[in-house]
């Protein structure tokens, strides 16, 4: 029994009271520190240098855009049959060594807890080459890719979606298989059955209805984007049926370009149409194309590949003694009486990008003047051109450089040598093909091999090239190899100049 000395006093029962709030009001604190933690900060994978960070950093795609990494990480396995061996290799990715988690241009991101990947800049900015008779692939972080199949990449996930056979069931089977090895516990099963599946599912039937358009294009090929449609869909809604989109327009692939040697660029005409002469703006809409937001963009990220590529050298031809040294001399005559006006020039100083000295650099030329093929130059529009100038509205960076050109630009010509193909579509596969008139250049060839040929100066582009390799048609719309020719762009030269041309162009 109690006594009444047992009985808390007045003062022990208001003490008791205020312990109890104290201690609601930290259990508060904590669960909205935990919040916070788990759900609302995000994480990322930091890395010392620039290079590993352009290489693998994240840019902020994944939040918006990305799937969870064991999602990423079971769908290579889940369709083996279409995938084969090579996995996320067949579209192209790139593995810095065999047993890599994952390709370059794939980045991590924890968001609401989970650990999501997705794209970054170096996915569209990593080229490769092999010599002749040497099977060693080099890679180049900041040169064009020449194997990113991306077309083909973004066909799987839509097919993926309207599989019948991607179910709950099947993906946590397959995360938790051995290939895989997410070894999910009874908590992340329920999670990915009831939130990750249907969403997943959802975003892979979304992006088809998108992008539907795709499939009535022209292959794009290893090494080639169609920059702006995919844009138009997914950040404005534009209509892409037959009724609101030409032909011409449908079909405006081309090369992915090179990064490198971004601060002479500031204020010549970027991009491949000239629309943009801002660097700063140019990558910021590049990373949309990757999949940020102007909610998700992680600008502090962005801004260190900028500071990474404002100043990165070009490569070194990769085998100097391959040069003719005479021919060469000849060619550096040839190349600025011909060439440099458009495209700058190299001597003992390096590269000049002077646009008061070379006058036509950096600026476009008119599509009548050129003669290359329209799909491009089409594919870009004054209306598309206007909502672009609406993104990141309300902040400082808000877009306001990006205007329609008569026709396309023309760059410096630093490190030509790792650009093949060439033309803006990537048609023509050497420097030495680009010295003869449209009707000489081959018509039909073959991109995908990156054996490097020494002499012409480009990827092998025949049949029996190695690699995965894909017919490219110059009939096909969006794929012509016309233009950039007549006496102005020395294709009438002696063949022994142009020889001299190239020999040249090795060394800028």
């Amino acid at each position: 029994m109690s006594s009444d000395n047992d009985r808390k006093t007045p003062v022990e029962i208001a003490v008791d009271r205020r312990r109890r709030w104290w201690l609601a009001i930290v259990m508060l604190l904590l669960l909205a520190v935990v919040y916070y933690l788990v759900f609302v900060n995000q994480y990322v994978v930091a890395f010392k240098s620039q290079s590993e960070h352009f290489m693998h950093g994240s840019i902020g795609s994944e939040t918006a855009t990305g799937p969870p990494y064991w999602v990423f990480k079971a769908l290579p396995v889940m369709y083996a049959d279409k995938l084969g061996p090579e996995g996320w290799g067949r579209f192209g990715f790139l593995y810095e060594k065999p047993d890599d988690d994952l390709p370059i241009g794939v980045s991590r991101r924890v968001v609401s807890g989970v650990e999501r990947v997705w794209l970054n800049c170096s996915v569209c900015h990593v080229g490769t080459y092999h010599l002749p008779g040497d099977p060693v692939r080099h890679l180049i972080p900041g040169a064009p890719s020449n194997n990113l199949r991306l077309q083909e990449f973004i066909r799987f996930f839509i097919d993926v979606g309207r599989d019948p056979g991607f179910t709950a069931d099947a993906l946590i089977a397959t995360i938790d298989g051995p290939k895989v090895g997410g070894d999910l516990n009874v908590f992340e099963r329920l999670i990915y059955r009831y939130v990750v599946f249907p969403r997943v599912k959802n975003a892979f039937l979304d992006l088809g209805t998108q992008l539907d358009f795709v499939k009535r294009q022209e292959e794009w090929g290893p090494g080639r984007v169609d920059t702006f449609n995919p844009y138009k869909a997914l950040q404005f809604n534009f209509p892409m049926d037959e009724g609101h989109i030409s032909g011409a327009a449908l079909n405006g692939s081309s090369d992915y370009p090179a990064i490198w040697r971004q601060r002479p660029r500031e204020g010549m005409n970027l991009h491949w149409d000239g629309n943009n002469d801002s660097v700063a703006e140019r990558n910021l809409s590049a990373a949309l194309g990757a999949g940020v937001t102007p909610v998700t963009v992680d600008r502090a990220s962005i801004a260190r590949i900028e500071d990474w590529m404002w100043d990165l050298p070009s490569p070194q031809f990769p085998a100097a003694d391959k040069i003719d040294q005479a021919k060469a001399g000849q060619g550096r005559t040839l190349f600025l009486n011909y060439c440099a006006d458009c495209h700058g020039f190299k001597d003992a100083n390096g590269y000049s990008y002077d646009r008061q000295h070379f006058m036509r650099l950096g600026k476009t030329v008119p599509l009548d003047e050129i003669g290359t093929d329209v799909g491009r130059w089409t594919s870009y529009t004054e209306n598309f051109a206007a909502e672009q100038n609406l993104l990141y509205a309300g902040y400082s960076w808000r877009f306001s450089r990006f205007h329609k050109t008569d026709g396309y630009a023309n760059h410096p010509l630093d490190g030509i040598w790792a650009r093949s193909p060439y033309l803006h579509n990537g048609s023509v596969p050497t420097l030495r093909d680009l010295l003869e008139p449209s009707a000489k250049r081959p018509s039909v060839w073959f991109r995908g091999s990156d054996e490097f040929d020494l002499a012409k100066v480009g990827y092998r582009s025949d049949q029996a090239g190695s690699g995965d390799l894909f017919r490219y048609d110059t009939t096909r719309p969006g794929n012509a190899n016309t233009g950039h020719e007549g006496y102005r762009y020395g294709t009438e030269l002696p063949d022994a100049a142009k020889d001299a041309l190239v020999e040249y162009m090795k060394t800028l």
